[in-house]
């Protein structure tokens, strides 16, 4: 051990046999694989495996995301690739995530990604790398609450044209509808204490759940037999001027938003006993869940189409199929309402990520102010300020829409890109580093490591291309895609943040021998 990894240790204290915050007796493997990795234990280790999952679950929630962005699919492709891009999406973003799952079963730490890239990289750029990777994690949380924050907000006004059509809600009031709606998920996370959260998290997933069966029921009941399923394997009714195969590309971007945000669960690993074990279970079976869920709802959706381009042009458009599968507006706006319902309660599990990941980043000195920010509420248990942090930079993005719905959503759909781009960077380092960095650990994927790992590198770049491509072609300024200066820019505004912070980000050390003997305890 290097006499770097010595004085991490010691700044959490010497191991000994102390009263453990996980189960409040003598101090367990789980503990000791954290203070291995330069960090004590501070929160309650209350996630159930199947909170866990029910975390992962209710902020990627995959027929909600796909009700929200299926329209966009339908525009490129229409209905084939509607269900089939959903498919090798599903597939290609699982790969990346066996990948991660890998590092998370290694090193398990609320920092995710940023903190596996510590590790593995060389002394050179590990801390650069480490900063970089953090922070645009960070930000792709940041801006991927606001997206179910203007979402919410959106889906309410959507109920609303359906009855008051001469109405034309002003951008201003869409934000002070998304303010409203900031608070009012805060709420939950403030009243509920740290070992409920399982219960919350569980709760959105069964109110999901319960809103793609009554989805399906009822559109199909209603629709009294006319239904279309041929066309989903015959017809491609794509309009957005692309030709068949990027058409197919951009279909496939789309749909990787039902699955992307899976990887949240990565920052609760403090508070989930075994994470080595558990995580990569999670993981997985949340892919499984996913794919279960959106298939059937999908195709109940696409049975229940009969105007095309009605949907294709519409402003809601899972309120437009809703309307042409009943027949009535009544029935049409109590299913929007109940989605947008469900909209709300994904948030509060965002939170949830958006506080541990800034916190943990806090904790290695990644923020000014640091030892503000990583305080943990002795009262609720949790790191409360950097969930205000959070939702006051979402407060404060919001202002963008007011301003231009079009710089608004084009940060917007960065986000995606953006959490791959975490979950890939430590993938590529651990190519170039080589794998024997990783030592014993629960989830192993082998001989299968380096052709996992490369195939995530090769996935970015190709992704990083599709997702920069306008969404129609020929373009306009309304349709242009501005993912590329969006993400340039920020990378910009993150080197001048590490600026400030190089000399002081101070990311985790490993002590392989502590590392190891905890693992052999798991």
């Amino acid at each position: 051990m290097d006499k770097k990894s010595s004085e991490d240790l010691d700044r959490v204290a010497p191991l000994d046999r102390t009263p453990s915050v996980s189960k409040g007796s003598i101090i367990d493997a789980d503990d000791r694989r954290l203070r291995a990795q330069g960090h004590k234990a501070e929160l309650e280790r209350s996630f159930s495996w199947l909170g866990a999952l029910s975390l992962a679950y209710s902020i990627s929630n995959s027929w909600l995301t796909y009700a929200s962005s299926f329209g966009l699919v339908l525009i490129y492709g229409g209905d084939v690739t509607t269900l089939f891009a959903l498919l090798i999406a599903a597939a290609a973003q699982w790969i990346v995530f066996l990948g991660l799952a890998e590092l998370c079963s290694a090193f398990p730490s609320s920092g995710g990604q940023y903190h596996f890239t510590y590790i593995i990289a060389s002394p050179k750029t590990r801390n650069f790398g480490a900063y970089v990777t953090g922070s645009i994690n960070i930000l792709a949380w940041w801006i991927t609450t606001c997206s179910g924050l203007i979402y919410t907000a959106i889906s309410a006004f959507g109920c609303a044209a359906a009855w008051f059509p001469d109405f034309a809600q002003q951008r201003y009031q869409v934000y002070l509808c998304y303010l409203g709606v900031t608070v009012l998920s805060l709420i939950p996370i403030y009243t509920i204490k740290q070992r409920y959260l399982d219960f919350m998290t569980e709760s959105t997933t069964g109110f999901s759940l319960i809103g793609m069966v009554l989805t399906i029921a009822v559109c199909l009941g209603m629709a009294d037999g006319d239904y279309a399923p041929g066309t989903i394997l015959l017809e491609n009714r794509g309009i957005s001027g692309w030709n068949t195969g990027t058409g197919w590309l951009l279909s496939i971007a789309a749909a990787l938003y039902c699955f992307a945000a899976n990887g949240a669960v990565t920052h609760i690993a403090e508070e989930l006993p075994n994470p080595g074990r558990k995580l990569p279970q999670v993981l997985n079976m949340s892919m499984v869940m996913g794919i279960v869920i959106v298939i059937p709802w999908t195709v109940a959706m696409l049975f229940s189409i009969k105007d095309m381009s009605a949907v294709q042009s519409s402003f809601l458009p899972s309120f437009e199929v809703f309307y042409q599968a009943t027949g009535s507006k009544a029935a049409a706006t109590g299913l929007q309402a109940y989605l947008t319902f469900l909209y709300y309660t994904c948030i509060p599990s965002q939170w949830v990520t958006c506080s541990r990941i800034t916190w943990a980043f806090a904790r290695d000195q990644g923020l000014p102010f640091a030892e503000y920010w990583q305080h943990i509420d002795p009262k609720r248990g949790i790191p409360w300020r950097t969930t205000l942090l959070s939702a006051a930079f979402c407060a404060l993005y919001g202002l963008i829409y007011v301003a231009s719905t079009t710089a608004f959503n084009s940060i917007i759909n960065a986000t995606c890109l953006m959490l791959n781009l975490s979950y890939v960077i430590p993938q590529g380092v651990l190519l170039t580093q080589g794998r024997d960095k990783l030592q014993k650990r629960a989830f192993s994927l082998g001989k299968f490591g380096y052709v996992v790992n490369l195939y995530s590198v090769v996935f970015m770049i190709v992704i990083g291309v599709v997702f920069c491509l306008p969404q129609t072609n020929p373009t306009t300024a309304g349709s242009m895609n501005y993912n590329a200066p969006v993400v340039v820019g920020l990378f910009t505004i993150v080197c001048l943040l590490w600026i400030e912070r190089r000399s002081k980000f101070n990311g985790p050390h490993i002590d392989w021998d502590l590392l190891n003997e905890a693992h052999e305890e798991e």
